[in-house]
């Protein structure tokens, strides 16, 4: 993989639009990144903090990039709060949307090639500008292997979404 500060020369990109997204807790980063990304000549289009800001709601932020994922506004997310998990646990409430907390370098390529992950999620407060670019290359740079034994869990997982809650099977 490429020094986290150079553009993603010698990857195959898989996508050109990523949307990205982040509370007060991930401005910072969500700063960072956005840059690094138009850098490398991505097309980002933000779906804010716009500011840092105590009292937002990671929510507010993270579920229209979810929406925007999942109807193909942009081909990948990348959403960050404090922690990742909060942005994580929101953007899976969106259908279609395959999101992860990310914060090591395997899964963020992994799980696009396996699970067809299509947002990833960050922790602002820990994970580190390096490692976080580091992170976002692999996951954008990552396709879905589209093994029969993969589409065949992710039609499982798909299933759920339309499964009222209190059905077992």
């Amino acid at each position: 993989m490429n020094a986290p500060s150079e553009p993603l020369t010698g990857l195959t990109r898989i996508c050109q639009r990523v949307g990205v997204a982040a509370d007060h807790g991930g401005y910072e980063l969500k700063e960072y990144l956005a840059g690094k990304l138009r850098e490398a000549g991505y097309e980002v289009t933000g779906f804010g903090d716009r500011k840092p800001d105590l009292d937002d709601d990671y929510p507010d932020f993270v579920v229209p990039l979810a929406r925007a994922v999942a109807g193909g506004e942009v081909a990948r997310g990348v959403a960050i709060c404090g922690s990742g998990v909060g942005a994580s646990v929101c953007a899976n409430k969106v259908a279609g949307v395959r999101a992860s907390l990310i914060h090591e370098c395997f899964s963020a390529h992994q799980g696009v090639e396996d699970d067809d992950l299509n947002l990833i999620c960050l922790g602002g407060q820990v994970v580190g500008h390096a490692l976080a670019w580091e992170l976002v290359q692999g996951f954008l740079a990552a396709k879905f292997s589209g093994a029969e034994r993969h589409r065949r869990r992710l039609a499982k997982v798909a299933a759920l979404e339309n499964t009222p809650p209190n059905k077992t099977s």
